[in-house]
This record gives C-alpha cells, sequence and structure tokens, in this order.
C-alpha cells in the first residue's frame, strides 16, 4: 500500500472537508489551506492534505472539546508552528534539505549551522562556494575551550557514570560559569550553541578523547593544552573516545550524528522549547531535553532494541524469540514508526552505513535475522533505533554508544528548537481537562 500523496485536487479537498469550492479558495484565501499550481499543467492548482486534515481534526474537537486536550498533544496537530524539520511522504527535511542526503554529503557542524540560521544565513554567506559550509566555518572558527577547573574535577569523579548522565549534571554547571549563556538574542543563543554543543560531545567523549583531541594539532590551537583545535568535529572527538580515527569511521558517526539531528516536536524537542518559552537559558534547556531522552519511550529504545539482541542470542532463535514476544503480549522495539509507515529512511542509511563499515560481517548476522524476522512477522521495518544499534555493533562501540550518539545528535535539533522559540517570545502554557472530584460545595 502506497502513502496517501502529499497534494489533493481542488475537488479532492472540498469533498473531504464536505464544502463547496468557493469556501475551498475563501479557506486558501484566508491562508487555512495552501496551495500551488500542478508543475506543467497551466493554471490547475494542488491543495496541500495536511492542511485539510488539520482542519478536518478542528471540526472533530468541536463537535467534542472533551478530545482537544488529548489530540493536540498526543500525536495531534502541531503546538507551534516552526521552519527547522518537515516529515513528508515518508522522508525528512532541514529546513527543505533532504536528511539523509545532508548525511551522506555534509557534517553535523554544516548541518548545525543551517538548522541555527537557515536559508537567511545561507543568502547572507556573501561570498563565493558554498554558502553552508562558508556559514559553518564562520559559527565553527572559534577554537574548543578548555572545562572548567570545577566541571573537570567533577567530570573526574563520574568518569564512571553513563555518558549521558555525565552530562546532564555538568551541562547546569557550565551554563551556571557562562553569563554569556543569558543572553537570549537569537545570535547570541546560537554562539552559545556552538558552545554548548562542544561541552556535550567532550562530556559525552570522556577524558579519551579530551587526550586526543588536544593532540590534533601540535603546532596550532592546543599545543599549550589550553584550547582545543579549531578544526576538531564533534564526530572526531566521539570517535576517539571510543579509540577509533579511521576516516570511514568518523565519517559513519558523522553520518549518524547528522540523522539524528532533529525529528520535528518529539518529546525531548518540546520539552526544550517550554524551557525555553520561560525565557531559561539554552544551557538549561538542552539539560532538560536530555532528561526527557532518556526515557525508556525515547532514545531508551536503543538499549531495549539490546536486551533483544541479546535475548535471542543466535540467528537461528530469531524468529521463535519475536514469535515468543508476541504471543505473550510484550513489545518488540526497534520496529514500526507511526510517521514511517514504509520504512524511516534514516534507519535505512544507517543499516547501510553499518554494513559498509564492518570489519567482521558476521556481527551483523543476528540483528539482520531478527530484521528479517519482524518483516515477516510484524509487517514492520527498522527504526532509528536500531540503526544506531547496528552502527555500534558494526564498529564495535560499547554499550552506551546508540544513546551517546542520538544526544549528541540531538543536541543540534533541541539548540535549534530554542533559538527559534526565543524569537516567538511567548509562554508555552496549555489548559488541562480536570477530570477529578468536583469542587465540594462549602458549608
Amino acid at each position: 500500500m502506497s502513502p496517501s500523496p502529499p497534494y489533493l485536487t481542488a475537488r479532492q479537498a472540498a469533498a473531504e472537508l464536505d464544502v463547496s469550492l468557493a469556501t475551498l479558495y475563501a479557506y486558501v484565501s484566508r491562508g487555512m489551506v495552501r496551495s500551488e499550481p500542478v508543475p506543467g499543467s497551466g493554471r490547475r492548482r494542488r491543495y496541500a492534505r495536511a492542511d485539510v486534515e488539520r482542519l478536518q481534526r478542528r471540526r472533530q474537537v468541536r463537535r467534542d472539546p472533551s478530545r482537544a486536550g488529548e489530540d493536540s498533544l498526543a500525536w495531534g496537530e502541531p503546538v507551534v508552528e516552526s521552519a527547522l524539520t518537515l516529515i513528508d511522504g515518508g522522508r525528512l527535511y532541514y529546513r527543505g534539505h533532504d536528511a539523509v542526503e545532508l548525511a551522506a554529503e555534509r557534517s553535523l557542524e554544516e548541518v548545525a549551522a543551517l538548522l541555527w540560521v537557515g536559508a537567511a544565513g545561507e543568502r547572507s554567506a556573501g561570498r563565493a562556494g558554498d554558502p553552508i559550509e562558508d556559514l559553518s566555518g564562520d559559527l565553527f572558527h572559534p577554537p574548543w575551550p578548555r572545562l572548567s577547573p570545577t566541571v573537570a574535577r567533577l567530570a573526574g569523579q563520574l568518569a564512571d557514570a553513563h555518558p549521558v548522565d555525565r552530562c546532564q549534571a555538568l551541562l547546569p554547571l557550565a551554563g551556571a560559569a557562562d553569563p554569556a549563556g543569558w543572553d537570549l538574542r537569537p545570535a547570541a543563543a546560537v554562539a552559545s550553541g556552538v558552545r554548548i554543543l562542544r561541552l556535550v560531545a567532550r562530556l559525552l567523549a570522556g577524558g579519551d578523547a579530551n587526550d586526543a583531541a588536544d593532540r590534533d594539532e601540535e603546532a596550532g590551537p592546543g599545543a599549550g593544552g589550553e584550547e582545543r583545535p579549531v578544526g576538531a568535529q564533534v564526530a572526531a572527538v566521539l570517535a576517539a573516545g571510543w579509540g577509533l580515527h579511521e576516516a570511514d569511521a568518523v565519517a559513519a558517526i558523522d553520518a549518524a550524528l547528522v540523522l539524528c539531528a532533529d525529528h520535528e516536536l518529539n518529546v525531548s524537542a518540546f520539552t526544550a522549547r517550554c524551557v525555553a518559552s520561560a525565557a531559561a537559558s539554552p544551557y538549561d534547556a538542552v539539560a532538560a531535553a536530555l532528561a526527557a531522552l532518556k526515557g525508556a519511550r525515547h532514545g531508551g529504545v536503543g538499549s531495549r532494541v539490546q536486551a533483544l539482541l541479546a535475548e535471542t542470542g543466535s540467528r537461528q532463535r530469531a524468529r521463535s524469540t519475536l514469535a515468543g514476544r508476541l504471543r505473550r503480549g510484550e513489545a518488540i522495539p526497534g520496529f514500526g514508526h507511526r510517521l514511517y509507515p514504509h520504512g524511516d529512511p534514516r534507519a535505512a542509511a544507517l543499516l547501510e552505513r553499518a554494513a559498509a563499515v564492518a570489519a567482521d560481517p558476521r556481527r551483523l548476522e543476528l540483528l539482520h535475522a531478527v530484521v528479517a524476522a519482524a518483516e515477516d512477522l510484524l509487517g514492520e521495518r527498522p527504526s532509528l533505533d536500531l540503526g544506531l544499534v547496528a552502527l555500534a555493533e558494526a564498529l564495535r562501540l560499547p554499550p552506551e554508544a546508540p544513546l551517546v550518539l542520538f544526544a549528541a545528535g540531538r543536541t543540534v535539533g533541541w539548540i535549534g528548537q530554542v533559538v527559534e522559540e526565543y524569537g516567538r517570545g511567548r509562554l508555552i502554557r496549555p489548559r488541562a481537562r480536570y477530570v477529578g472530584p468536583p469542587p465540594a460545595a462549602s458549608s
């Protein structure tokens, strides 16, 4: 079954809304339904299915107001407008650029520049060559700062903690030592985003990556041990923390980070926006988003995929293990996504990367057997979480690596969401639908 086309004809849109063509055109003139010319058809126009479906949901809410809260917060219509990320037709786009193509061609830093500054930044780069690359070079030109003595000392004391826990604990302390982080003007918030992304990468990577990155350029910044090299990238820092220096391994990690960068208003991105809407600092917004990411229904799915693989044990047991879970009514994590009914393109790209960089293809045989069994039994394809686990298996990364990759990459999206939210300048404040006991009568 193919996905629904993103556009409708005028008659189809009017029929879906149960209105006349004149009323549909009125909706278009008021900005309620977007339309555009049909390429190569003269004066014919087509109408956005998403807008038509949104109007249909509004009508349903008007008929049953009690559904408004639950519908808007559980896969309902968007809570805020955003120019960052679009999921449409089974594809993911960052500011109109296909995310899978970006992962194949761009670094995380370049994607950060695209998401944080966007098309306006591309137009204003003002130089010959690649505007996104030029913009990224401008944003990420400052060298990596050293950790403050307090943060460095505590990072050492938390060396045995999960990297994401360590990052979540130390990020607010780093923010408290950065008074410029409270400047919420767009350009200043983006500059804070650069410092936050590099701090997150450093805390997630651990001490080994810090030492390796400090040695990257003996003659350049960092030779005195006070700064990181200007050119060090997040992917290289993480890879060094895992003892990897090969170019193909670093490129695969960078691609995974790009694919994790943003995903519309998921729960961690919405958390970051809510905190930012209160005019909190981007450090606090990212720390709050990390708390949401760690949840078992969000970034924690990767560890559940790993547990499924451990339970399966061998290729021969893949089908029976999944069948047993189905009989017991247990979940099978890592498959299916409501926004990608025909397969998550991020997962497909990661599985290809994993196969390309695996030194020993046998490490992926169990995972591929589970994928085949899930597609056969469930009719579902892998999600991003399984793709991250596949890459971690291929590169022999530690068990926490899938969540580390997710957190490092998604930090870019959180910062983009936060910068955009500062520009809105309004507090996010939904109302609750009270279902408790009625107020007691006064005596």
